[in-house]
Order: structure tokens, then sequence, then C-alpha cells
């Protein structure tokens, strides 16, 4: 609900403030006046584009703040989406700065305009004949239907199993797909892991071989330099050996008078049973070093078939190898796996379907029991527009697959004179009577969901005073549920309102502003005496204006 709207610097007006009434709003005012300006400035507020031709002063920025109270409206999640601040009472601002730049702002928080028009289209429903497209569209239809229908609940039912329903279509038709890649892959996946197996590789097994391939490389120089210290500490005459025994039996001697001597003595006798071992195992190992031509063409042999396979699969070491081949052993598992999962993915594609069918099949039925309820109300309020002969025929099509909405799409069909083919409103339906009927579906729809606030501009023109009572007696009534606002030059549509604001326009300074002010008792008889007599006034126009008020 709009309760408050202040425009500065905009068009025709420098300063306007106005507070609708939160049931039915009324303004009038003389052509000219700045109606229209303050359909502009809501225009804004909505989204709609900035032109900075509608800066009165063009050193100045123009600014549009509108206040909402929308906690009937159910508008978290959209707040959330767009990391707003949610209030129960929302204001929308819009600025235009005199270099062309336009800004908008929810509760203080910039926005763009995408944000502003999603937020705004709920808040504010502009109304006018050259408005009504929104008739043609078989989603609006549906809605409407839907609405008469209070399907809301069953709508969310059908919307959860209808994503669980194309999510699990969509991982299926995923799964065969891969299963078709996998399958023509398979052969060549078999074959690398066949070759990778066969090596039967073990890890770090390169660098071990890659080690022993450089020591038999050189065993012939490895035996010479082993003999070779052999000599030197076990076979010369004068050899090492020898030598370290000697000088532990001589430091023995001083060990038994002198304590440093006494420990060089130990430590001598540790180093000379560790030099028997290393003399030890330098025989042993001189006794094992053989040159083995088989084992090094062997080993050859089995490097040439890792690096090979590494260079083929970009890898550079045997345990990226072995990860490589668990990889593909893995692929080939899940292969083997496919076909188990195809039944179990099909299984639970025809659970989905089941469980959306059922939904389905509910809200078309509620959908055609709500049919002929819609057409009656339609005829009976059209008839009350002055369009007695007027149908409304509500066709439903069946599709072929589910669409987000259900398994069927509504179609309105409609003729405003009697003994003509109903026909598609777009090609049947003039200006003024489509914006009649659209009157008539929002006053059905007003008492079944929140609507936004509804401006309707103009919409008593080419109608008669009798039909523009008519108007004016929905339009009240629709007011009960929303709040209601009410462009109008009719007396008759003006005198239903609670409140009654007009517009009008004064020269300054040789400079022309509009102004917008709330009506007094008194000055609203005077504002509906003009409007059916001219602008002198009568004691019989001023009497009418009492009676329709009274009315």
């Amino acid at each position: 609900m709009l309760t408050s709207l202040k425009i500065s610097n905009y068009a025709l007006i420098e300063e306007l403030y106005m507070n609708p009434d939160q049931s039915f709003t009324i303004i009038t005012g003389e052509t000219g006046a700045g109606k229209s300006i303050l359909l502009g400035a809501l225009g804004l507020i909505i989204g709609q584009r900035a032109d900075l031709n509608a800066l009165k002063d063009k050193s100045k920025k123009c600014i549009v703040e509108a206040q909402f109270t929308i906690e009937n409206y159910d508008l978290r999640g959209l707040f959330e989406q767009h990391d707003l601040d949610y209030e129960p009472t929302s204001i929308i601002r819009r600025e235009i700065t005199p270099n062309g730049k336009s800004r908008a702002f929810i509760n203080d928080t910039p926005v763009n305009l995408n944000q502003l028009k999603e937020l705004g289209e709920q808040l504010i429903d502009i109304h006018s004949q050259h408005n009504t497209l929104t008739l043609n569209n078989n989603q609006f239809q549906l809605k409407l239907v839907d609405a008469l229908a209070e399907n809301k609940t069953l709508l969310i039912d059908y919307t959860a199993a209808y994503k669980q329903y194309k999510l699990t279509k969509k991982i299926l038709a995923d799964k065969e797909s891969s299963i078709t890649q996998a399958k023509a892959e398979e052969n060549f996946l078999q074959f690398q892991f066949d070759e990778l197996d066969q090596l039967n590789l073990v890890e770090n097994e390169d660098e071990e071989l890659e080690e022993e391939q450089r020591s038999l490389e050189h065993v012939e120089d490895t035996k010479a330099a082993v003999n070779s210290a052999l000599n030197l500490l076990l076979n010369q005459e004068e050899n090492a050996t020898d030598l370290i025994r000697s000088g532990k039996i001589q430091l023995a001697e001083a060990a038994k008078y002198n304590k440093v001597a006494n420990e060089l003595n130990d430590r001598l006798a540790s180093l000379f049973i560790e030099f028997q071992d290393i003399t030890s195992e330098l025989e042993s190992e001189n006794e094992n070093l053989e040159y083995d031509p088989d084992r090094l063409e062997y080993i050859r042999e089995r490097l040439s078939a890792i690096y090979s396979l590494q260079k083929k699969h970009a890898v550079s070491s045997v345990q990226e190898l072995i990860s490589l081949k668990a990889i593909i052993e893995e692929k080939l598992l899940a292969i083997t796996n496919f076909d188990d999962d195809i039944i179990q993915l099909k299984a639970d594609l025809l659970k989905a379907e089941q469980s959306l069918a059922k939904i389905s099949d509910e809200l078309s039925a509620r959908r055609k029991a709500a049919k002929p309820i819609l057409e009656l109300q339609v005829k009976e309020l059209l008839g009350r527009l002055g369009m007695s002969n007027a149908i409304l025929s509500v066709k439903f099509n069946s599709l072929d697959s589910y669409s987000s909405k259900g398994k069927e799409e509504v179609q309105f069909l409609f003729t405003a004179n009697k003994g003509l083919e109903e026909r598609e409103l777009s090609k049947v339906a003039s200006g003024g009577e489509l914006s009649r009927l659209m009157l008539a579906i929002k006053r059905i729809m007003a008492q079944k969901v929140h609507l936004p606030t509804i401006i309707f501009d103009e919409i008593d023109t080419g109608v008669s005073g009798e039909i523009a009572d008519k108007v004016g007696e929905i339009l009240k009534e629709m007011s009960n549920d929303l709040q209601i606002i009410s462009i109008t030059h009719l007396p008759q549509m003006a005198a239903k309102g609670n409140s009654h604001l007009k517009v009008y326009k004064e020269d300054i300074e040789n400079v022309t502003h509009s102004y917008i002010k709330e009506l007094s008792k008194e000055e609203r008889i005077e504002e509906l005496a003009k409007m059916l007599s001219g602008s002198k006034t009568t004691s019989a126009a001023i009497d009418n204006a009492k009676a329709l008020l009274n009315e």
C-alpha cells in the first residue's frame, strides 16, 4: 500500500506531497494540470526509464520518493534474494542528476533498474486503456484461474514436485549421455589399464632400478676400488689393521697411568671394532661384486617400458602411473555399474512423475471447476459495465509435457456482441472493451489475492455517466480489499472516493507550477459542481454534487 509520495523538481512540479487514502483515492484536475505527471513520477518508482528532460530545474536533481506498507505482500524472499533490508514499511527513492544519471534506492540500499522493477511491479499496477496487453497473456490468464480456484498451496506443492521431476530427468539424461561416451571409450580405457596392469608396478620401483642400473654399469670400477681399499686395510705388509692393533697395545700401557690415555684407549678399542666390521663387509661386498649382463639388460628393458608409459601419459614417476591405473580402473568399474544406475534413475523418474501427475490432475480438476464460476462472475460484472451481451469463455488446452504451471494452458475467448463467435481477445476486443474486461478481472482477483495498489488512469474515458457510476461502484467495492487510486474526469466516478485530491497549476513569476491538495467536503462539492456544469457553478450543479456525495 502506498502511504506517501514526495516529488521534487519533476516536470511542472517543484515540490509535491501526496498521502493517498488506504482504500479509495480520487484524483481530478483540468487537462494539463499535471495528472499525467503523477503517473510519470510513479513510473520512475517502478523502474521505468528516466528522461533528463523531466527535470524542472536543470541545475538540480529530481527526487521521487514513495513509502509503502508491504507486510501483506509476502516479499521477504525477494528482499533476501537481492540482499536488501526488509522493513514492513519500506521506502523506494529514485534520483535523476543534472548530468542525466539515474540512481535508485530501496531502504537506502542502491539497486539497479531490474531490481527496482521487480519490486515495483509487486507494489503498483498502473491500469489504463493502453495497458491491457497482459490480458492477452496466457500466463496471466492462468494466474487468474488459479486465484479463483484458490490453488496457492497446491501450486507450491506442484512447483516442488516439478523441480524434482526435472532434476531427476536431467540426471538420467546426463547419465545416459555419459554412458554413450563411456561405452565409446571403454575399449581404449581397457587397453590402457591392461598396459599398466601388465607391468605390475611397485611404488618407487623406478628409483630403485635406476640405482641398481648405475651399480651394475660400474661394477668393474667399483670392484677395483674395493680391492685397493682392502689391500690398504688388510693385505699389505704394513696394513692399517696391524697398525691400529699395535697402537692399541701401546696405548693400553699408557692407560695404566694416565686418565686421558685411558679414555682414548677406550675410544680406540671402539674404533677398532668398527674398523673390523667395515673390512668384513668390504670383503663380503667384494665377493658379491660380479658383472651380470642379463640382470642389467632386464633392468634397462624394465626402465624403458616404465619411461615409455610415463611419456605416454605425461607423468614423471611410477607412483603417478599407479594412481592413473586406479583412476582408469574406477572408470571401468563405473561403466559396468552404469546399467544398475540407469535402472535406479528410471525408477526414481517414474516415482517423481507419478507424484507430479497426481498433483497435476488435482490442479487441473480445480481449474476446470473454477471455469464456470469465472465465466459467470465476469459476465455479471461486464453486464454492470454496460456490456450485457459480452461473453468470456475459458478454454483449456492439454500440453504434451509438463510445464512449470501444470499440464494445460488456458486461453480466454471473448465476444462483446450477441451472435458473434467467441475468439481470442487480441482479435475481437477493442481498447475500451479490454479495459472494462480487465477491470472485471481485477475485481475478481482482488477478492482472492493481495493485489498491489492499482492506479486507474481515466478508465471511464468514452463511457456514459451511468456506466461511469457503475465503474465507480466496482472500484469502491475493490477498495475494500486493496488500495485504489483513480484519475478521472467524470463527477460520477469522483464522488465515489474516500478522499479527493485535486491537481492544479499556477503561474508564479512567469513559471508554471503544478500542485496537489486534498479537498475538504465543501471544496469537494465545489469541484464536483464544476465538473458537472463547467467553470461557472450553478445552484443546480451544487445540489447535484451534494446528491452524488450523499450516494
